[in-house]
C-alpha cells in the first residue's frame, strides 16, 4: 500500500505540472493584470519619461483597459480572435495627471493624455502614509500635543479628503486628523480635535496649520474590541459549527471563470472597484445552452457625506471608491470568520505608487452558502397521502471586505440556481466621533449633529450611498427599460360588491431623463427586457429589479457635496452603453467639481429603447448612530436583487434535486502540510507557497486510516483546475503515527520538487469509508 500511495501522489504531481505548462498561456480578455504585466506596464511607462524626472512620477492607478465589448463576445465564439491586451494607467508627473493606455502585447504606449479637467486621481497608500508621517514629525504639532498633556508616541494620524466648496482652483491636498491610542487600539474613538492640518501632496509639505481649540479627550475605557484584551464575563456563547462539503468545492475554477450549478461567470479584481463580475450566463435546460444575463457588474462609487456643518467637520464627505480605492483598501479575508470553511480564496494584485506589483492575499473568497433557507416548497394537504415537496436553498457567494478608514464594507455577490443575482453590502467598523463636554444626553440643549453614544463622545450623523454599475445583456445586448406601474382602478364592469382592484400599465422608457427614478414615490416594478426575444406564450424575456436597501439624499441639491455625489439624486438610472462611462462620480473624483458624473451624462437625454443599455442602481442608508454602535458596530446588512421575469418558460429550479445530507462520524481531519506540521482543522489550507496537502481522516473508533480522499486545486495566473482522487485501503496493521511519518516524508520530497513552481496546490479533504 505504501508504494501504491507513493506512486499515486507522484503521478498526481507530474500530471499537475504537465497541465500547468499547457495552460499557462491561457488568458481571458477580462482577466485582471498579472504581477508580470504590472511590472511590464511600469517598465514601459518609465521608459517613456526621462530618468531624471522619475522621482516626480507616481502610479495612482493601474488596471485593465476594458477591451471593446463586441470584441469580447467575438472572442467567446472564436477564441482565436483575441482582443488587444491593454492597461489603463493613471500617473502624476510634474504635478500633472496623465491618462495612459499601454498595449501589453506590442509593448508600447498607445496614448498619453494630460487631464485638463477638475479633480485629481485616486490616492495611493504611500502618499497617504507619507502625509501622516510628515505631521507626526512637525514641531508645531508636537507642541500642540504636549499642550494637551498627551504623549506623542501614542499619537496616530490618518488622512481625510477635503472635497470642493466652490473654489475655482484646488490644490492636491489632504486633511490630516490625529488620534490618541493610549490604552486602546480603537483609535477613531479618541480623536485629537481642534487642530486643522492640510498637506500639499505634490510638494509633500504642510500647507496649513492652525490650532483652534482644545476639546475633551474621550476615555479609553470601554473602547477595546480585541478579544485578547477583554475581560470576563463573555457572551452570548455561540455553539461550535463545522461546514464541510463532502466532495470538495461545489464549483469549478477555469482560470478566472467560475462554473457552478447552472451559472458561469468571470471574476476579476480591480484596485478601484474591487470585485468585477463579467459574462454571467445561466444554463437553460429547455434551450440546452447558456443564456446571457450580465456582461459586467461592480460597485461604481460610494458617497458618505457627514452631517456636521461646523468648522473642522464640514469638509467630511468621502468617495471611497474614486478617492481611496475599494480594491486598494481590500483586506485579507480571515478563514472561518470572514468566509466559511468551504471557501476558496483568491489573491488580488495591485500596483503601488512606484508601479511595482503588490499582493493582497485572500482578497476574495468564493463559497457555497447553505443558510437553511428554502428554495421552494409546497404541501398539498387536501389530497390523500399528505403530498409535500421541499427544496433547500443553496447559493454561490463571492465576497470581499474593504476597510476604508473607520468603516468596514462587506461586499457580496450571490448567485442562485433560480437565476437571481443578489448584491449585498454589510456595514460595520467604528463610528466617526466628535468629542464633547456632555456626559449625559439630558445636558444637550443645542444641535449636536449626532448621538451621544458614550461619555464625551458624539457619533455624527451621516449617509452611505453605494452605486452599482450593471451592464445587463438579457439574451443579447439590445434591451429596453420597462416601468410596470401598479394602478388602482374602480370596479365599473363586474357586477360584484367589490369597489376597486389594481392592475398594471406597462411603459417602455425611451430616453435617459425618463429613466431617472426615485423609488418609493409610487408603486411600480422595473425591469430590463429584450423586446426581440419572447417566451412561447409571448412575453419579452427580462430581468426585474427588486430594491431592498434604498433611500434618497436629504442635502439640498446645490450643496457642494451633493453636486459631487449627484448619482444619489435618484435610485435608478439607465444610460446607453459607453465604454468611457464607468464611474458614477467621474474619472478623477478627488476634489472634482461634479461636472463629469452620471447626472451630467444623462442630461444628454440619449435614446435607450432597444439599445445596449446600462442600469445604475444606488442603494443607501441614513445612519443615526446609537449606543449599540459603540465601540464597534454590529453589521447592518442590505442589498437588492436582479430576478428573472419571463426569462424562463417555467420555474428553472422545478427539477432540482436536493443535495444529499452526509452524516459524518466523530472524526478529525489531520492536515499534513509541506512543512510537515499537523493541523487538526477542517478544510482550510495556507496556499502561500506551492505544496500538495494531504489530509488524514482519523476516527477514534478505528485509530487507523480507512480512506483517503485527496482534492487538489492548481492555481496559476490564468487557470485553476480541480481534481479529486480517492484511494481506499484498509491499511491493516498500520497505526496512525506510522502513517503520518510516511506521508510527511513523501510530502516533503514532493514539496521540494515543486517549490520552484509559482503555483499553489490546495487542499486536501478526506472521507471515511462507510
Amino acid at each position: 500500500m505504501a508504494s501504491t500511495l507513493k506512486l499515486v501522489l507522484l503521478g498526481l504531481l507530474f500530471s499537475f505540472l504537465s497541465i500547468i505548462s499547457l495552460s499557462s498561456s491561457k488568458q481571458h480578455p477580462l482577466d485582471h493584470l498579472t504581477p508580470a504585466e504590472i511590472n511590464l506596464v511600469r517598465t514601459i511607462v518609465k521608459k517613456a519619461y526621462p530618468s531624471s524626472t522619475h522621482k516626480n512620477l507616481t502610479f495612482q492607478y493601474v488596471g485593465l483597459d476594458d477591451p471593446d465589448k463586441q470584441a469580447v463576445y467575438l472572442w467567446q465564439s472564436n477564441p482565436t480572435r483575441i482582443p488587444p491586451r491593454q492597461a489603463h494607467v493613471v500617473t502624476r508627473h510634474n504635478k500633472q495627471t496623465h491618462d495612459i493606455i499601454v498595449d501589453l502585447s506590442k509593448r508600447f504606449i498607445v496614448s498619453d493624455k494630460v487631464y485638463e479637467g477638475n479633480g485629481f486621481p485616486m490616492l495611493t497608500k504611500d502618499e497617504q502614509g507619507a502625509a501622516a508621517e510628515l505631521v507626526l514629525a512637525y514641531a508645531p504639532f508636537k507642541a500642540s500635543v504636549k499642550k494637551r498633556g498627551l504623549n506623542i508616541s501614542d499619537v496616530v494620524c490618518s488622512t481625510f479628503t477635503i472635497g470642493w466648496f466652490g473654489e475655482k482652483e484646488s490644490k492636491r491636498e489632504l486633511k490630516v486628523n490625529c488620534f490618541y491610542v493610549e490604552g486602546t487600539a480603537n483609535m477613531y474613538l479618541r480623536p485629537i480635535e481642534g487642530i486643522k492640518i492640510h498637506v500639499d501632496l505634490d510638494e509633500m509639505r504642510i500647507s496649513e496649520y492652525h490650532d483652534r481649540e482644545i476639546t475633551p479627550m474621550p476615555k479609553a475605557q470601554g473602547t477595546e474590541y480585541r478579544l485578547s484584551h477583554m475581560k470576563p464575563p463573555f457572551g452570548p456563547r455561540m455553539n461550535n459549527v463545522a461546514t464541510v462539503t463532502a466532495n470538495g468545492p461545489g464549483f469549478a475554477l477555469d482560470g478566472s471563470t467560475v462554473k457552478w450549478a447552472n451559472w458561469k461567470f468571470h471574476l476579476a479584481f480591480d484596485a478601484r472597484v474591487g470585485p468585477i463580475i463579467s459574462l454571467a450566463s445561466i444554463y437553460d435546460l429547455q434551450q440546452h445552452k447558456y443564456r446571457r444575463v450580465l456582461y459586467r457588474g461592480y460597485v461604481s462609487e460610494l458617497f458618505i457625506p457627514y452631517q456636521d456643518p461646523s468648522e473642522g467637520w464640514y469638509q467630511l464627505s468621502f468617495f471611497d471608491s474614486g478617492e481611496f480605492g475599494f480594491g486598494l483598501t481590500a483586506v485579507p479575508l480571515e478563514p472561518l470568520n470572514d468566509c466559511p470553511a468551504n471557501a476558496v480564496f483568491i489573491d488580488g494584485y495591485l500596483a503601488n505608487q512606484d508601479g511595482l506589483p503588490v499582493k493582497t492575499p485572500n482578497a476574495l473568497c468564493i463559497f457555497e452558502r447553505h443558510a437553511g433557507n428554502i428554495m421552494w416548497r409546497h404541501t398539498e394537504s387536501e389530497l390523500p397521502g399528505d403530498i409535500r415537496e421541499v427544496r433547500p436553498e443553496v447559493s454561490l457567494v463571492v465576497r470581499m471586505v474593504a476597510t476604508v478608514g473607520n468603516y468596514d464594507y462587506i461586499l457580496d455577490w450571490e448567485l442562485k440556481p433560480s437565476g437571481s443575482i443578489k448584491m449585498g453590502v454589510g456595514l460595520t467598523g467604528v463610528l466617526e466621533v466628535r468629542p464633547v463636554t456632555y456626559t449625559n444626553a439630558d445636558q444637550m440643549k443645542e444641535e449636536a449633529h449626532g448621538t451621544l453614544v458614550a461619555e464625551n463622545t458624539i457619533g455624527v450623523y451621516h449617509d452611505h450611498f453605494i452605486n452599482y454599475y450593471l451592464d445587463l445583456d438579457i439574451d443579447g445586448d439590445a434591451n429596453s427599460f420597462v416601468k410596470t406601474n401598479l394602478v388602482t382602478k374602480r370596479n365599473t364592469e363586474a357586477n360584484t360588491p367589490r369597489k376597486s382592484y389594481w392592475t398594471v400599465e406597462k411603459e417602455t422608457v425611451n430616453t435617459e431623463l425618463d429613466a431617472r427614478i426615485l423609488l418609493g414615490t409610487k408603486p411600480m416594478e422595473l425591469s430590463l427586457e429584450n423586446p426581440n426575444k419572447k417566451t412561447k406564450v409571448g412575453h419579452p424575456v427580462g430581468y426585474r429589479l427588486l430594491p431592498g436597501f434604498f433611500t434618497s439624499p436629504l442635502l439640498i441639491l446645490d450643496d457642494y457635496p451633493q453636486i459631487r455625489g449627484a448619482f444619489s439624486n435618484y435610485n435608478v438610472w439607465v444610460t446607453p452603453y459607453n465604454k468611457s462611462e464607468k464611474w458614477a462620480a467621474g474619472d478623477h473624483v478627488n476634489r472634482n467639481h461634479g461636472d463629469d458624473t452620471l447626472l451630467t451624462w444623462t442630461n444628454k437625454n440619449r435614446a435607450i429603447e432597444n439599445k445596449d443599455i446600462v442600469l445604475w442602481y444606488t442603494m443607501g442608508i441614513h445612519h443615526v448612530p446609537c449606543q449599540e454602535d459603540f465601540p464597534v458596530m454590529p453589521t447592518v446588512s442590505g442589498g437588492f436583487e436582479l430576478r428573472p421575469t419571463n426569462f424562463f418558460e417555467y420555474n428553472p429550479v422545478l427539477k432540482v434535486k436536493p443535495p444529499e445530507h452526509v452524516k459524518w462520524p466523530n472524526c478529525t481531519d489531520i492536515l499534513v502540510n509541506s512543512a510537515g506540521r499537523f493541523q487538526e482543522r477542517s478544510s482550510i489550507v495556507d496556499c502561500s507557497s506551492p505544496f500538495l496537502a494531504v489530509a488524514i481522516h482519523r476516527c477514534p473508533e478505528k485509530s487507523m486510516l480507512t480512506s483517503l480522499r485527496v482534492v487538489v486545486v492548481i492555481l496559476s495566473p490564468f487557470i485553476g483546475v480541480h481534481f479529486q482522487f480517492e484511494v481506499i485501503s484498509s491499511m491493516a496493521g498500520v497505526d496512525e503515527s506510522t502513517a503520518q511519518r510516511r506521508l510527511v516524508r513523501r510530502q516533503m520530497r514532493s514539496s521540494r520538487r515543486n517549490e520552484a513552481r509559482s503555483v499553489g496546490v490546495s487542499m486536501a479533504e478526506t472521507n471515511p469509508t462507510e
